[in-house]
């Protein structure tokens, strides 16, 4: 055999033993899976999760293509605060390379379920005093995400409530037993700073008492009720709004809770939020360190007044305060 001819077969039979390392090689890139956890009820084709849908459309405004350049791994704790941990952990189990999270004790959960695996939150109104992050402007660990922290936010809905209430003395200021105190106390000084007579209520467990909690309103003769933007109020919004239209009670509420049917809507809101949200997750995917993105604070501020609530509850609305809505809901 001669030396040509046994070159060209050594490298035949090279090239064959390389085929499938070069196969392997050409295996396509893993796709990102992003879990996403919050405490509210499982979204239905009649009731998506307003938070979740924000958040897809951000990440798709950002030229990620669902199914091709990641999956969503979604849970949700149906109102039950209490299967967070444990939802928690199975994304964990997953091995989701990042996980979305909505309210302040769903960060927790997740921030004690992993060290490593980051976390992007929204909806935690005091990251600092809720033990989220360790500061705003450098998180540390595995955590960040968007806030919805002004210490001035209160004084504007209590201001909104004066000026469309006449004669309006006392508040019901009503939160969540699981979290920090933060924003109740920030609620109640501001409400003494404006002369008003604050009735903080919170409520939590597997089964909060909303109508104890109306039944001391009553008994309290609050003028109003403010719902301020923590878990169990999130997830039990609208049966609050309704004990609230059954009881006459005037609301104010959060910046995107308009359509529970609560009679003033003021503030920033989940749905501004979770679209931010994409923007940390997409940073994280590239290779960005959670604890090094500092914490948004959002600051879009919408007004929305709901005159079919105050018609129901007899409730007149000052032109002026109309002129100043965003929206009006006839």
């Amino acid at each position: 055999m001669n030396s040509r001819l046994w070159t060209f077969i050594v490298a035949f039979v090279f090239g064959l033993l390389l085929t499938p390392l070069a196969s392997d090689a050409q295996q396509p890139a893993k796709i990102p899976r992003v879990g996403f956890l919050a405490p509210s009820p499982s979204p239905t084709s009649a009731a998506p999760h307003p938070g979740l849908q924000a958040f897809r459309q951000g990440l798709s405004g950002l030229g990620y293509v669902e199914g091709r350049d990641f999956i969503i791994e979604a849970r949700f704790a149906e109102g039950r605060v209490e299967r967070l941990p444990e939802l928690a952990t199975e994304l964990v189990r997953l091995n989701v390379d990042v996980i979305a999270v909505v309210g302040a004790v769903t960060a927790r959960a997740a921030k004690n379920a992993t060290t490593n695996i980051p976390i992007v939150f929204v909806m935690v109104v005091d990251p600092v005093a809720d033990n989220v992050v360790a500061s705003l402007e450098r998180p540390g660990g595995n955590v960040t995400g968007i806030t919805s922290f002004d210490p001035l936010q209160p004084r504007k809905q209590l201001e909104l409530l004066k000026d469309a209430l006449p004669g309006f003395a006392r508040v019901a200021i009503l939160g969540d037993r699981g979290v920090s105190d933060a924003l109740l106390k920030a609620n109640e000084e501001q409400a003494r700073a404006l002369g008003l007579q604050p009735l903080g209520l919170k409520v939590g467990g597997p089964a909060p008492d909303f109508e104890g909690a109306f039944a001391t309103v009553r008994k309290e003769q609050a003028d109003a009720i403010l719902l301020l933007e923590e878990p169990i109020v999130f997830v039990n919004r609208k049966k609050i709004a309704q004990l609230a239209a059954s009881n006459r009670m005037p609301t104010m509420v959060a910046g995107d809770w308009a359509d529970i049917g609560g009679l003033i809507a003021y503030g920033t809101g989940l749905i501004d939020g979770a679209g931010r949200m994409s923007a940390y997750v997409d940073k994280i995917l590239k290779g960005a360190k959670p604890g090094d993105l500092p914490v948004e604070v959002l600051t879009r501020y919408r007004l929305t007044i709901n005159l079919k609530t105050a018609r129901e509850i007899g409730v007149t609305i000052p032109p002026e305060v109309l002129k100043r809505a965003d929206k009006v809901i006839e």
